[in-house]
């Protein structure tokens, strides 16, 4: 998640800093010359100039819309972003208040035909596809890209954009974009991918897509129910398949598909979908799997139960969060709200507000504005009619027969806030309403993604309003589908998947004059919790026994590992030379102190937020990052009563490939302990290398005293989204010296030298009795006397 954050920033950065300089260099030469619009021609700007770096022998290509009906393209994120498409293309970066030169390409970028079949935001930057490629127009710092790696004609994009936070997870939604032919047959359809904001793509990899039959009318990223959905069309019918458990094993319910629809993903990731084209209007709520038409009130009674039926031709159709208008040729605009179980639209009426040319936008919660481009006389700009419409006064009007809002409040303080579920955590949210004196509403509570996030809500009455209305209280608990243990295997998502989900709090039925009364919506990542890291316990140091000194350890202190102790290639070989290890303090402090003839295993922390959370009990795994081989296990594959054959550091590291020396982490741990582990246990006797878990397995060290630097990775896949590691060092003490005889040489010498003591004792008495042992003991007795007569004389002598 974090690399295409990063590519994608990484680009914009290096373009500011080019465009910057090269700006500044403009600026001091061309004083004088064309002025220069800072967004390509696309925004408000100088009305006489040129596009950046044009003049009048180099026109730029102007871009225009394949369709015969137009389009608004507003940024989900930055309001005052837009793209209008139609028989001339404009970007705008102020809502349209300045006047707009038509949007073009250099012609440096060659083009060809600048026809636009395709447009979408990604984060930052504005993709087009013209020509049947990708190209990636910066608005910010005026400058043009093609994108790279797309190897086939492509015709659309498809991507959405978060704006909940700043979170990882929020960026990747923003960067992930894809690329496709619309119309190819599904079983060879070439389908791009990218997580860089568009800058490159990669062949993307459907599962089953050589199975699918039909043509492809799209490819999405349903953020809201984490999954890829194609949209496959056969014989006038249209229905989705998914790519991830549990929803990939069926396909979404067919719906009627008699022209090329277009398919607008609403802002905030609720799986709201739109479907139209000039005779057709259809919506799905959660992400495809049913699509229904949109039905036509006239006050309470339904007059089309479909678009289609009411013989109008859809010229554009404009949605934001909660809300869908649409404009026909024969001047009709219809409203809607994109609430629970609504599906209705209400037609205004009839004014003189369709041209060729015009569109929809919503500025605002319920302001629409009907935008038409005029031509300047003068220059060679654009100037955008507006025509505002107040959805709330003109709903007041009785001749719509429209129903009084019930509810006078609906309001959470999770509203439009984005949260994070990790494994075994849970989610307290609360919403308050306040319906109107004498009205019952409703409330309902929702996720889009139930496969993965679980809920339980409990409402109650909470006092009253100063006017004596009833305040009632909405406590929503969520957890992980998967630990609630309500529902069926087959129902949830796979649990070692990082998902999301939206919770909307909403009013069943909500009638359409409730427009202030937004739903109440958050994004819930269940995935990793950035704020939790792990920590060693170190309560007794090798600083605190004195053993070592914390100003040395500081003062670029080193030492030496024995060539024989480390194998730099990991494989438990003896290394050439002695290697020269500078310890980082900042980064160990003082190193555990560890008696190396007690089997020791770390105490590991959880902490989040700076507060202690708990002590893992998880599985996990340690290295010695210097290549120490000086330790072993107190358990082996048999001991540790495994099934299969476990894991270890050679295997994982045979296969590690780009990952590096730190490649075991919970996405390739398999526990020997389960059945989902096949490999045969042939080898009982290897050491288990995995700690803590269902196991009591120890570290036991050589006989060697020194510093131990260790990696430790957290890898049951049943803990936490999160890559938990840390590095920690160790001082092993208490050895004593190798002995330089072989230890086999010794024991021999000493059992001799024991049994020819008790050969002696048993010997010598026996042959003190012969004679010869008499001549013996005699002549020791003269030496003896001879040497005491002799140390004598020489003492007299001094």
């Amino acid at each position: 998640m974090r690399q295409a954050q990063a590519a994608c920033a990484h680009a914009q950065t290096v373009k500011r800093l080019l465009l910057a300089v090269e700006g500044q260099s403009r600026r001091r030469s061309s004083k004088g010359d064309d002025a220069v619009v800072a967004d390509g021609g696309g925004g408000g700007g100088d009305l006489a100039a040129l596009p950046a770096g044009q003049s009048s022998a180099t026109m730029p290509d102007r871009l225009y819309f394949s369709s015969m009906t137009t389009r608004l393209i507003k940024h989900p994120c930055k309001k005052n972003v837009a793209l209008y498409l139609g028989r001339q293309v404009f970007l705008t970066t102020d809502n349209f208040e300045s006047s707009l030169l038509p949007f073009s390409i250099p012609t440096s970028m060659q083009v060809g035909t600048p026809k636009v079949t395709s447009a979408h935001f990604a984060g930052p930057v504005l993709l087009l596809v013209l020509n049947q490629k990708v190209y990636i127009y910066d608005y910010e710092v005026n400058s043009w890209n093609a994108s790279v790696g797309i190897k086939h004609p492509v015709s659309h994009l498809s991507g959405d954009n978060c704006c909940y936070s700043e979170h990882p997870s929020c960026m990747d939604i923003s960067n992930s974009v894809f690329a496709y032919l619309h119309g190819d047959q599904v079983s060879e359809a070439n389908i791009y991918f990218s997580d860089s904001c568009g800058y490159t793509f990669q062949k993307f990899a459907y599962e089953r897509q050589a199975e699918l039959a039909g043509s492809l009318g799209g490819v999405f990223y349903f953020h809201s129910l984490s999954q890829v959905g194609l949209l496959l069309i056969d014989q006038g019918k249209a229905m989705f398949c998914y790519s991830h458990h549990p929803v990939n094993h069926s396909f979404g319910l067919p719906f009627d598909y008699n022209g090329t629809l277009d398919i607008l993903i609403t802002p905030g990731q609720k799986g709201i979908l739109i479907f139209w084209f000039e005779k057709s209007l259809l919506v799905s709520w959660n992400a495809g799997q049913l699509v229904d038409p949109v039905e036509v009130k006239e006050g309470r009674q339904i007059v089309y139960s479909s678009l289609s039926e009411a013989k109008v031709t859809i010229h554009t159709v404009a949605a934001n969060e909660n809300e869908l208008a649409v404009l026909t040729q024969e001047n009709h605009l219809y409203y809607g709200n994109l609430g629970v179980l609504s599906r209705s639209l209400v037609k205004f009426a009839d004014q003189n507000i369709w041209s060729q040319e015009a569109a929809l936008m919503f500025t605002n919660v319920g302001m629409l504005e009907i935008l038409t481009p005029l031509p300047d006389s003068v220059f060679l700009a654009f100037d955008f009619q507006k025509c505002p419409v107040n959805i709330q006064a003109i709903l007041m009007d009785p001749k719509l027969q429209v129903d009084v809002c019930k509810v006078e409040l609906l309001q959470g303080e999770f509203e439009n806030k984005m949260y994070t579920i990790d494994m075994n955590s849970a989610l307290e949210l609360t919403a308050l309403m306040i319906p109107r004196p004498g009205m019952s509403p409703v409330p309902l509570v929702m996720v889009s993604n139930p496969h993965s996030l679980g809920l339980q809500a409990v409402i109650y009455e909470d006092g009253y309003t100063y006017d004596g209305n009833t305040k009632h209280r909405l406590n929503i608990s969520l957890m992980q589908q998967h630990h609630w243990g309500r529902a069926d295997p087959n129902f949830t998502s796979s649990i070692r998947r990082p998902t999301m989900s939206t919770i909307t709090v909403d009013i069943a039925n909500k009638e359409i004059s409730c427009v202030d009364l937004k739903p109440l919506t958050a994004l819930v990542s269940v995935g990793c919790d950035l704020e939790k890291k792990i920590v060693i316990q170190n309560e007794i140091t090798a600083c605190y026994n004195g053993i070592l000194d914390p100003v040395a350890l500081q003062d670029n202190y080193s030492y030496v590992i024995e060539r024989d102790a480390y194998d730099p290639n990991f494989r438990g070989q003896k290394a050439t030379r002695d290697l020269v290890v500078h310890y980082h303090y900042e980064q160990l402090g003082c190193p555990h102190l560890v008696y190396y003839d007690t089997p020791w295993k770390p105490v590991v922390e959880l902490w989040r937020g700076g507060k202690f959370k708990e002590v893992v009990e998880a599985e996990y795994v340690l290295l010695e990052v210097n290549g120490l081989f000086t330790y072993t296990y107190s358990l082996t594959a048999g001991t540790a009563f495994c099934t299969a054959q476990p894991q270890n550091w050679t295997t994982i590291l045979e296969h590690a490939g780009d990952k590096g020396l730190f490649a075991w982490d919970r996405e390739n741990y398999v526990s020997c302990h389960t059945d989902d582990n096949k490999a045969p246990l042939r080898w009982p006797d290897v050491p288990y290398q995995i700690l803590g878990g269902p196991t009591d397995n120890k570290v036991v060290f050589d006989q060697r005293n020194g510093m131990y630097i260790f990696f430790l990775s957290i890898v049951d896949p049943h803990y936490s989204y999160c890559r938990l590691e840390t590095s920690f060092s160790v001082y092993v003490y208490g050895a004593f010296p190798m002995s330089v005889i072989p230890q086999e040489s010794t024991v021999f010498l000493l059992t001799g030298a024991i049994l020819l003591t008790v050969w002696l004792a048993y010997i010598l008495p026996k042959l003190l009795s012969t004679e010869k042992g008499l001549r013996l003991k005699g002549f020791w007795v003269r030496l003896y006397g001879r040497c005491r007569q002799s140390c004598a004389c020489w003492q007299g002598r001094r």
